[in-house]
């Protein structure tokens, strides 16, 4: 099973709007120890980054697999919502993640997210099993 959940990261503030903002770029783990490395966002709001799993439904071996997202301009609270693809390596799947970055009175920065895996099946008639 591919986990969403909770990601914990260190807010980076500044931007010309009052109070803390949302910066999705660097390192963030989660609670079941599973990694994610985001590159600054252009222009358009686009990013890319890396995805290493600690937990996968497979028996193959885990391998980092690239991401590419998009964040909604911030607001002038801060805390935007997101979304990214992975395209996992190891296996014939891609996961989609939704989420939003929260910051805190301290400055702590938190990503919520859901995700939804779809893996390739040999028909269409197997499709019933593919999204989880």
């Amino acid at each position: 099973k591919l986990e969403g959940g909770l990601w914990l990261g260190t807010a980076q503030g500044g931007g010309t709007t009052p109070g803390p903002q949302c910066d999705l770029q660097g390192l963030w783990r989660n609670e079941l120890g599973s990694n994610m490395t985001l590159s600054a966002l252009d222009a358009a709001g686009t990013f890319s980054g890396s995805y290493h799993t600690a937990v996968a439904a497979t028996n193959k071996q885990i391998l980092v697999s690239p991401l590419q997202g998009a964040q909604q301009h911030p607001s002038t609270k801060g805390q935007p919502t997101f979304g990214f693809t992975v395209q996992w390596q190891f296996a014939d799947s891609t996961t989609a993640f939704v989420g939003q970055c929260f910051v805190d009175r301290r400055g702590k920065e938190t990503l919520e997210t859901m995700w939804l895996l779809r893996e390739e099946v040999p028909s269409r008639r197997d499709a019933w099993k593919a999204t989880r």
